[in-house]
């Protein structure tokens, strides 16, 4: 699947947002990324699902964990194409954590997969959670990188598409996001 395939499925389906949107991270953009719109669609969870599937499967991964709630659907599905076990961590007083009674072995091999990453806050959250499990983080993979290549976890990391979005702190606002109020479409 291309990078252009990747977008227009975004495209088609309403799930590539412009105006001035307040990013979980903190900073300002001009796009959107609102995957749970697109992936609310069956045929496309599979079709997504599949092609990242494809890039990962030579990891070996036996679990794939995601964050709730942007990986969750995502993450299941690409689990379900390499037939492994899925699980999640979820905030609890606003940290993530592993719950629901969901273990991880000494050395089992988990794949992380998010849906839209932009500084990689969330994924770093949930790879330091699978190691304090003593876990083998064997790579990351998500739909959308948006970090403009400035995310290293240090592991593989994979994705279907990566964009180079302008992203702004909000005191280096550019003079049109600055005229307009920024709405917070992401999860909280």
């Amino acid at each position: 699947m291309t990078d252009n395939e990747v977008l227009q499925i975004f495209r088609d389906t309403g799930a590539l947002l412009e105006g001035h949107f307040l990013l979980r991270s903190g900073l300002h953009s001009r796009q959107f990324f609102q995957c749970a719109i697109a992936l609310q669609q069956m045929p496309t969870v599979e079709k997504l699902g599949a092609a990242l599937a494809a890039k990962v499967r030579p990891l070996g991964a036996v679990t794939v964990i995601s964050p709730a709630m942007g990986g969750l659907v995502l993450g299941q599905e690409v689990a379900r194409q390499l037939r492994s076990r899925f699980i999640f961590v979820e905030k609890e007083e606003g940290k993530l954590v592993l719950r629901r009674g969901f273990k991880i072995a000494p050395g089992e091999k988990i794949l992380v997969v998010e849906d839209v990453v932009t500084k990689g806050g969330r994924v770093q959250e949930t790879i330091d959670i699978v190691r304090a499990h003593q876990g083998n983080v064997v790579g990351v993979a998500m739909a959308v990188d948006r970090s403009n290549k400035t995310v290293n976890l240090g592991i593989p990391t994979f994705s279907l598409l990566a964009l180079n979005v302008e992203a702004f702190p909000a005191d280096q606002l550019p003079p049109d996001l600055a005229a307009t109020p920024a709405i917070k479409p992401g999860s909280k």
